[in-house]
């Protein structure tokens, strides 16, 4: 492909992750996948190691950890490339053939996912993925039937003023007006989840809390006072947990 066709085709695809294609192209996702990937703490030399990147979409990790020398490096999606959900794989199809990745792909539900599916691995990632999940705990024992040594989850977390384990439940469009958002754990929960389903050292690797910008003295009704409060107690947080 030359560089005509390689934008024509960027163009044409709605794109979550911004990826570097060469030859100054870079797909113009919604998401900063270069801040997130700061943020996520992945490791720089992946040589020898093996890699699942649950929840792919466009494949940025999944091509960062082949880039970092990742002996193999799977990529799984359902939700995005079924076309069920925001997007498709076609972002995915063409990074893959514009870097000439030998990245493998499978679509595959997480619930689906276990050791005879797909494998066993040292390092898994699931990015963006837990709030998403009806059944987070099952989510979370799938996710551990396939991690051999580490494991990096980055989600949306609620209820931070609660210390004890608590989940946030969404039955609707609550989050972001989103109605594929359904709980948000507190890291508190998280933790107990991750102790459940069998890793033995777990460490929160970065958090970032959401703060409202409203001035409190703008907000003078109890409806406010309630948005303030939800939004000042909501984040995201990055674990890494190990077997």
């Amino acid at each position: 492909m030359n560089i005509q066709e390689i934008r024509r085709e960027v163009d044409e695809i709605t794109w979550f992750h911004t990826i570097d294609l060469g030859n100054g192209i870079v797909t113009p996702g919604m998401d900063s996948s270069s801040e997130k990937l700061k943020i996520i703490g992945l490791p720089v030399d992946l040589t020898g190691k093996s890699v699942l990147d649950i929840g792919a979409w466009d494949g940025f990790f999944s091509f960062e950890a082949e880039r970092r020398h990742a002996k193999r490096v799977l990529a799984t999606d359902h939700f995005c490339w079924s076309g069920e959900g925001w997007g498709t794989k076609d972002g995915f199809d063409l990074a893959k053939r514009v870097l000439n990745s030998r990245v493998e792909e499978k679509e595959i539900d997480v619930l689906d996912i276990s050791p005879e599916a797909v494998g066993v691995f040292d390092l898994v990632l699931f990015l963006g993925v837990l709030y998403h999940m009806r059944h987070p705990l099952l989510a979370l024992e799938r996710v551990a039937e396939v991690t051999g040594s580490q494991l990096i989850l980055e989600t949306h977390v609620d209820l931070l003023m609660t210390k004890r384990p608590a989940i946030a439940f969404y039955p609707g469009s609550e989050l972001k007006n989103d109605p594929t958002n359904w709980c948000g754990p507190n890291p508190a929960a998280v933790k107990a989840m991750l102790e459940v389903v069998g890793f033995k050292e777990i460490k929160v690797h970065s958090y970032e809390t959401l703060i409202c910008r409203m001035e409190r003295a703008v907000c003078r009704s109890l409806k406010y006072h309630e948005r303030f409060f939800e939004t000042l107690v909501q984040g995201r947080v990055v674990f890494h947990a190990w077997k």
